[in-house]
This record gives C-alpha cells, sequence and structure tokens, in this order.
C-alpha cells in the first residue's frame, strides 16, 4: 500500500492527462463495485456473526460480549473527543484531503462509466443482517445458517480474493489524481500527523485499558501489560489477530488467567473485540470531516461509534477486514462519498499493524477481567453458567 501511494505520488507529476484519466476510469469503475458489494458483504458477514454469538457457553460468553462491546465503545468516544481536542490546532492550516472534482474535471475525468447498482440500499442490508442473525441464534434449525456460512465464505473470497488485491491500484489512483490536480504535498503532511496521533492514542489506550484490568483482578497493570509485548509484536508483523491467537493466548496464560478462560476468551475476542480498529476508523473518519469542512455533529458520531462497534463483530480475520467491514456505516451515517472512502482505505491499511497489535493486546486484559468475574459469580463451568 505505501508503495502504491509512494508510485501514484511519483508517476503523477508527468504522467499525461490521458494516462490519468486511465486510472480515474479503472478507479470509477471499482468504486462502483464497492458501492454494489457493500449491502451484500455487510448481510453476509454480519448475520452469521451475530448468529453465532447466541450459541455456546451462555453466561460466560455474554459477560465476555459485553465486555469486548464495551472496550470498543470505549475506543471511540475516547478517540473522538481527544481528536476534537488535538485536530483542531494540528490540522488548523490543512487543506481538504479529498480532491475538489470540479476544478479537475477536465483533466482527470473517466472516459466512460458502468452504473452498478446495489441490490438493497445498507441501512436495508444492516437491518436484514441483524433480523436473520437474531432470528437464526434463537431458532433450532441449521438449513438457514448453512447457507449463510456459505455466503459468507463466498463474501471473504470477494474480499481477500478480489477487493483486497485491486486495493493497492485503487489507491495508486488516487494518489495519482491528487498529484495531478497539485493537492498532493498538503495531504502527505496531513497524513503523517493524523499517523502519529494515532499510534500515541494505542498507548495511551492500552494502558487505560490494562489500568482498568489491574484493578478488577487485582494485578499489577504494568506487568501484565509487559506480559502481553510478545503478541503485541507478534501481531505488528502478521497484521492478522487470528494468525496472533497462539501467542496472545500464551501471554494470556502467563498473566495468572486460567488455561480454560483464557482458551474462551482470546479466540473470540479475536473475532469481536477491534478496539484498536474501532480508534483508527474514527480518527480518521475525523480528519476527513475536520478538513472537509462536513457537518456531523456529536449525535451523528454517537449513532456512527454504537453502529461501528456491532460492525466490528463481523470483521474478517484478514488484513484490511475492519475497515471493509465498517464501509457501509461509513457511507451510510456520515456521507462519505466515493474518493474519501478510498482515503479512508489508504489511512487504514497504512497503519493496519497498529490497530491490530492494540486489538489482541487488549484481549489479555479481557481476560484477566472476565476472569475475574467467572471466579466470583462460580461461572467456570463454559457449557452454561
Amino acid at each position: 500500500m505505501a508503495f502504491a501511494i509512494a508510485l501514484g505520488i511519483l508517476l503523477g507529476l508527468f504522467f499525461p492527462s490521458w494516462a490519468v484519466r486511465i486510472f480515474t476510469t479503472f478507479n470509477g469503475l471499482f468504486g462502483n463495485f464497492l458501492g454494489f458489494i457493500i449491502p451484500l458483504l455487510i448481510l453476509g458477514l454480519v448475520a452469521p456473526g451475530i448468529a453465532e454469538l447466541g450459541k455456546g457457553a451462555g453466561r460466560l460468553l455474554m459477560i465476555t460480549v459485553a465486555l469486548a462491546y464495551g472496550f470498543t465503545l470505549f475506543s471511540g468516544f475516547f478517540t473522538y473527543f481527544t481528536c476534537n481536542l488535538v485536530y483542531p490546532p494540528l490540522l488548523q492550516n490543512a487543506s481538504s484531503i479529498t480532491v475538489d472534482n470540479a476544478s479537475t474535471a477536465a483533466l482527470t475525468a473517466p472516459f466512460f462509466e458502468v452504473e452498478m447498482p446495489p441490490l438493497m440500499g445498507v441501512m436495508t442490508a444492516l437491518l436484514l443482517a441483524f433480523t436473520l442473525g437474531l432470528g437464526m441464534a434463537m431458532i433450532e434449525g441449521n438449513a438457514l445458517r448453512n447457507m449463510m456460512h456459505d455466503f459468507r465464505d463466498i463474501i471473504n473470497k470477494v474480499i481477500v480474493g478480489v477487493i483486497i488485491p485491486i486495493l493497492p491500484i485503487f489507491i495508486f489512483g488516487i494518489f495519482l489524481e491528487m498529484t495531478a490536480a497539485g493537492k498532493v504535498a498538503s495531504i502527505l503532511g496531513v497524513f503523517i500527523k493524523i499517523i502519529v496521533v494515532i499510534f500515541a492514542m494505542t498507548i495511551v489506550l492500552l494502558l487505560i485499558q490494562f489500568c482498568f484490568a489491574g484493578i478488577v483482578g487485582k494485578q499489577n497493570p504494568l506487568k501484565a501489560l509487559k506480559n502481553m509485548l510478545s503478541a503485541y509484536l507478534t501481531a505488528l508483523g502478521t497484521q492478522s489477530s487470528a494468525a496472533t491467537i497462539p501467542v496472545t493466548l500464551a501471554q494470556t496464560i502467563k498473566n495468572k488467567v486460567p488455561e480454560n478462560i483464557a482458551s474462551f476468551v482470546i479466540p473470540l475476542c479475536a473475532t469481536i473485540h477491534l478496539s484498536g480498529s474501532t480508534l483508527k476508523i474514527v480518527a480518521c473518519t475525523l480528519a476527513i470531516v475536520m478538513t472537509g469542512g462536513m457537518d456531523v455533529g456529536f449525535a451523528q458520531y454517537a449513532g456512527f461509534i454504537c453502529m461501528l462497534g456491532i460492525a466490528m463483530v463481523a470483521a474478517p480475520g484478514v488484513p484490511g477486514g475492519a475497515i471493509m467491514a465498517s464501509i457501509g456505516i461509513i457511507q451510510s451515517i456520515l456521507g462519505f462519498n466515493q474518493e474519501a472512502i478510498g482515503l479512508m482505505i489508504a489511512l487504514y491499511i497504512a497503519m493496519d499493524s497498529f490497530g491490530t497489535a492494540c486489538n489482541v493486546t487488549g484481549d489479555g486484559a479481557i481476560a484477566i477481567i472476565v476472569d475475574k468475574i467467572a471466579k466470583s459469580s462460580k461461572t467456570l463451568d463454559l457449557n452454561g453458567g
């Protein structure tokens, strides 16, 4: 992704307008395809994800889900209020990090467009996914559940086999167009500032999470966080919560969490707890909103953060999976257009490892809390509570 950004900037300095238009044409087609696939992506990921939360470990499952969602909500609101304090002076003189299409229309207009209307709206897809997910969790039959699992497999194949491989070309085209429009210098300056702020916030967030876990579990929070360092470093390399599970599990057990609790909480949280990913998404969207002069109030953002916590349950365990699962609500609630979504993806994936490392490290804090609650309420039986 970094190579695609750098190449787009370099070639944008001397590419003729007809060459730029080739890539804007491609971006238009790919952007329309994303618009078509997003409702299907929401339906295919969210419905099975919600259904699977209705099975399994009873009371302990609900405790873990509630903690994961609570951590995610805290991350979102912590990021919102922090960025509202930090961004105004930091981005005071920054121009919008989206391209003014009107000013560059003649230079970068696509050669042609192909309409790809979605089968349903984003909100319709969300409501249908919630209805089907909750329904599948309550009924005994497996026919619909098996069908939705197959559908989820198809959507995951589309993400891994089509969308993720094409994204570098899409990002290349965005930065090629920006360079041709003469805006790339100011945009890169904003990108660097955002990345530094996000990295600092992930460290602060982990300290808060482990201080809370230390108080509840009566452990030294700094020692517990230090024990999770191997998981943090592994996640930086793998960029995948799922791939880091063995290391996260081993380090969690070092924090005096019983193996049966850790073996339950860590794999589950690898799917449903994405505080770091939520932090990045909220921080990046706020930067685009503020520099673009968009009118998005607190009430709108509060709804966005609450919905984002639910969407994170559906995030595939692949690099960039969280942003793909959240594109629909970014569009429907915040009103981002195709170009803003492209910038979101570029910003997110450029620092994907930071968010993943924050996610898996925070899983260890949740495990400490769950262990304490389980012991206090005698819910060590993972098969019913």
